[in-house]
């Protein structure tokens, strides 16, 4: 790795207004990055009881917000919007996930701030979209697993619909700002202007469904669910072990062939209900009986190593205790350790990309609310004086 070059995003200045996951998710990754992330709070006294991300001092504000600076700021009071205009003039990057109606009412939407600088680029997180019939709803991961269609086909067949283990709309969402305003920057260096970046959960859940809608616009076909199988392309599913079970996906029929050969069940591949992608498909119930019947003879480890050994596609089970307990995971180094002024030592998750010509900076805390105000509002020029009549009017 050539470290004489510095971080990609070293210099960019990060206004982040967001709460929750996605606009945090969203801001995280320019920390790990080198950019100045300025998180901007509700001061204390403004504070009515624990929010939807919950208490700070928990492992997933700190897995979320570590690296980022707290400033408290009232923007309701005229003078903490001032003092936001101030930063605005100097910043690069604006990030929120409030109501569409609340930046309009605070006056720091897009409209306003770009006549403040005109190359910000402001990032706007909501639920539904910044118009239509439902734009004003609060939208949370819960309810857009359920209008996009994500619920329907998750579970067992039959069984009621049921959500995603992980809050996948806030994450990915956040994943999706974070990519609209690296293309909001990229551009700006040709056009000399910022933009405003968009992105809803509902929109980008509904993307996720990728295959399973596009199925459904094209063939007319209604997705349904079908537990651990693919929708269309067997085997992929999950399987009983002599001690535990295991996953495999085998649906290309050379793969299948290979899988078939491998644990010496060769009649399969001349079974007529099962030698074509469509057979195997249509008749995954009596598949999965017969290859299950085999892969209960042995261990996971003994079909895990054997399977992919001869080019299979396959892997254990896991909870997540076994996880982080797996050799490859521990050779990637996924966990990133942090040192707490409060909390002492904290574990936290490290960014997944991997640069030849950088590591991210992915080990740092999160900050305690309002714990960088002073030093942020003295870069500004403020005077103790001036930060302590600020703190005296509850500006701060």
């Amino acid at each position: 790795m050539d470290q004489s070059r510095s971080l990609p995003l070293r210099g960019i200045k990060v206004l982040d207004l967001t709460r929750i996951r996605a606009g945090p998710t969203a801001t995280r990754q320019f920390v790990h990055w080198g950019a100045d992330v300025i998180k901007i709070e509700a001061p204390e006294l403004r504070v009515d009881g624990v929010d939807m991300g919950g208490p700070r001092t928990n492992s997933d504000f700190q897995n979320l917000n570590g690296g980022k600076r707290s400033l408290t700021l009232d923007l309701k009071h005229p003078r903490g919007r001032q003092l936001f205009y101030e930063l605005v003039k100097t910043a690069d990057v604006v990030v929120e996930n409030f109501r569409p109606d609340v930046m309009d009412k605070l006056e720091i939407s897009y409209s306003h701030l770009k006549e403040i600088n005109a190359r910000i680029i402001c990032a706007s997180i909501s639920g539904f979209g910044q118009d239509g019939p439902y734009h004003k709803r609060p939208g949370f991961d819960q309810i857009i697993q359920g209008m996009s269609g994500l619920m329907s086909v998750t579970g067992q067949p039959g069984t009621p619909f049921v959500r995603t283990g992980i809050a996948v709309a806030d994450s990915v969402t956040g994943h999706m700002c974070a990519q609209g305003v690296l293309l909001a920057l990229l551009e700006r260096e040709r056009s000399g202007v910022g933009q405003w970046v968009q992105v809803s959960l509902l929109e980008t859940l509904i993307n996720l469904m990728d295959f399973q809608a596009v199925r459904f616009l094209n063939e007319g076909e209604m997705p349904v669910q079908v537990g651990n199988d693919h929708a269309t392309r067997m085997p992929t599913g999950v399987y009983r072990t002599a001690d535990g079970e295991v996953t495999i996906c085998a649906a290309a029929d050379a793969m299948w062939k290979k899988l078939c050969m491998q644990i010496g069940r060769e009649d399969l591949i001349a079974n007529p209900l099962f030698s074509e992608q469509a057979g195997r498909s249509k008749n995954r119930q009596a598949l999965n009986h017969e290859l299950e019947s085999t892969l209960l003879t042995r261990d996971t480890t003994y079909w895990v190593n054997e399977l992919n050994k001869a080019g299979v596609a396959c892997g254990p089970v896991y909870t997540v205790e076994q996880m982080f307990s797996d050799e490859q995971v521990k050779h990637l180094q996924v966990i990133r350790q942090v040192q707490h002024d409060t909390l002492g030592t904290r574990y936290v998750l490290g960014q997944p990309i991997r640069l030849s010509s950088a590591a991210a900076v992915d080990d740092r805390p999160a900050p305690a609310r309002g714990e960088h105000s002073k030093e942020i509002l003295k870069e500004m020029g403020l005077t103790d004086q001036e930060v302590a009549q600020l703190q005296r009017e509850q500006v701060l």
